[in-house]
């Protein structure tokens, strides 16, 4: 369906992260012409400027800027994101950031939560129903690919490793700049295992008779995956954490299929996982640590600090 790149480990140790805490770098964002995070917000019919405009949802008003619609897209694309990974808006001076998470809080479009877990202690962000019913509203009709946008925290016991992804988004649109291909948008492993869990029900689906049981065929499977640029490994469909589909200069159309490893990963896991081909971020460890030279404390979580930090 689409090409894969070359895949590249970036998993070896000592390997340097691009810029401050993997933020995209100004050069990097000059080759492309654009911030990456601006291709979630391609399909948007929303504010694009540093003035704030009137956003009408049903009877409420919002008033929104570029800046704050950009950081509904990415929290919404990635499902959660960690604070401090939002801050970097181009030129952007930290007082406006905090202005934008400050205003979005209150606002009722985004929420924050302080995790409990020992290895995540850095409090992330993610979109509130009413954000997510924001962005769907203002969606431009004609505009393909449909970027797919969540709302709430699903997996509470993979935090740590789900704000990698967004870091590992960060450190590949780097390298896909310097190549000028542009990001369309991004995929979730669990987008993509939705798309696959409806293709295994769809001879269930409209059946009084239906027990629930897969009866697809393994030849089915395989198609299945072809089709979706998949690979198989002991019968099981490979997925990976985060899929990219790109746009090359000369029209083509490319995809980057990416996965956060750690230190849990362990035999048939990690062989399968290699063996599919993905382009492979090392996570900084079970903590997600915060910019700023915070990411090796073992500090305990202050329970304010989410607070603080928009302030």
């Amino acid at each position: 369906m689409w090409d894969h790149i070359d895949p590249r480990s970036t998993d070896t140790p000592g390997r340097p992260s691009p810029g401050r805490g993997g933020s995209v770098s100004a050069d990097a964002r000059s080759r492309s012409g654009q911030d990456p995070r601006q291709a979630l917000t391609e399909g948007l019919d929303l504010p694009r400027g540093r003035e704030r405009e009137p956003v009408l949802l049903d009877d409420e008003v919002y008033e929104l800027r570029g800046s704050e619609v950009r950081t509904l897209a990415t929290v919404g694309a990635f499902r959660i994101v960690a604070l401090d990974d939002l801050r970097d808006h181009g030129d952007e001076p930290a007082a406006l950031w905090k202005g934008d998470l400050r205003s979005l809080r209150a606002s009722g479009l985004v929420t924050t939560i302080v995790p409990t877990e020992r290895d995540s202690r850095t409090p992330v962000v993610t979109l509130t129903e009413r954000g997510k019913t924001l962005l769907e509203a203002h969606r431009r009709p004609d505009h393909e690919p449909a970027q797919t946008f969540h709302a709430g925290v699903v997996r509470t016991r993979e935090l740590g490793h789900d704000t990698q992804v967004y870091r590992a988004f960060e450190r590949s649109a780097e390298r896909q700049a310097a190549r000028d291909a542009r990001i369309l948008r991004i995929v979730l492993e669990q987008d993509l295992k939705r798309e696959y869990q409806r293709f295994l029900q769809e001879p269930n689906r409209g059946r009084s008779d239906a027990d629930g049981r897969v009866k697809r065929t393994p030849e089915e499977v395989r198609a299945w995956a072809e089709e979706h640029d998949l690979s198989m490994r002991d019968g099981r469909v490979q997925f990976p954490d985060l899929r990219l589909e790109l746009e090359m200069p000369d029209g083509r159309r490319e995809i980057e299929d990416i996965e956060v490893t750690t230190l849990h990963y362990r035999g048939l896991q990690a062989s399968g996982k290699a063996s599919a081909g993905f382009t492979r971020y090392r996570s900084s460890g079970g903590r997600v640590g915060s910019r700023g030279g915070r990411a090796g404390s073992r500090r305990g979580a202050d329970p304010h600090l989410a607070e603080e930090v928009l302030r």
